[in-house]
């Protein structure tokens, strides 16, 4: 994957009031971790930082004081109304080492006819991978599947170097019958029903 060279300064001041300052000169702060080392704060562009993020597990090239740094996304806070970055956790990586990250995972194809629907278990898949080759996705194809067909861990192809960090047998996609979905739909407006029959038919209080 490429990298994404990005400047950043180390960060001095700490609390709400500081970080509120450094949100509204369009910057982002983050801290990095990792080998062992003492958390580093600084401050990060928002805007290159929140085009970098919309690359999952994106590694970025931190340029501090003159030196270079590989990170990649540990943890992202966002503003829960307005969806700005509010501060993000960064993992230090060294290229040859192996980190461990979920990957998203997507379907492509058409299942069976007769309306069955796909359920997606994990949304990520967990890997074991090489930093600098973290892949971006998976893609799995769930072409003519039937109702109760499933797609586990271990049939995703993964990129040589990689392992799964999951239970090679964990369920990642799976086909739900269609009847079954309306059958408990159904159960629940009679129940639904029958509860508003019975408060009808109860007698008023005095």
């Amino acid at each position: 994957m490429a990298e994404v060279k990005i400047a950043a300064e180390v960060r001095t001041e700490f609390g709400k009031g500081a970080a509120r300052r450094v949100r509204r000169a369009n910057q982002v702060p983050a801290v990095i971790y990792g080998h062992g080392a003492d958390p580093k704060h600084v401050t990060v562009p928002g805007h290159e930082l929140l085009l970098a993020l919309r690359t999952p597990n994106v590694l970025i090239s931190l340029e501090i004081g003159g030196t270079s740094e590989l990170v990649i996304p540990k943890a992202v806070q966002r503003d829960p109304l307005k969806g700005f970055l509010e501060h993000v956790d960064l993992l230090s990586v060294k290229r040859g080492e192996k980190v461990t990250v979920e990957v998203p995972v997507v379907s492509e194809g058409e299942l069976a006819p007769g309306g069955n629907l796909l359920e997606h278990v994990l949304a990520a898949l967990p890997v074991e991978v090489e930093a600098t080759h973290i892949p971006e996705g998976f893609t799995v194809s769930v072409e003519g599947l039937e109702a109760g067909a499933s797609i586990l861990a271990k049939d995703v192809e993964l990129p040589k170097g990689a392992t799964l960090a999951v239970d090679e047998d964990a369920v990642v996609i799976q086909v739900v019958a269609a009847q079954v979905e309306a059958a408990a739909e159904g159960e629940g407006e009679e129940a639904a029903e029958g509860e508003s029959a019975e408060a009808a038919e109860a007698p008023a209080e005095a």
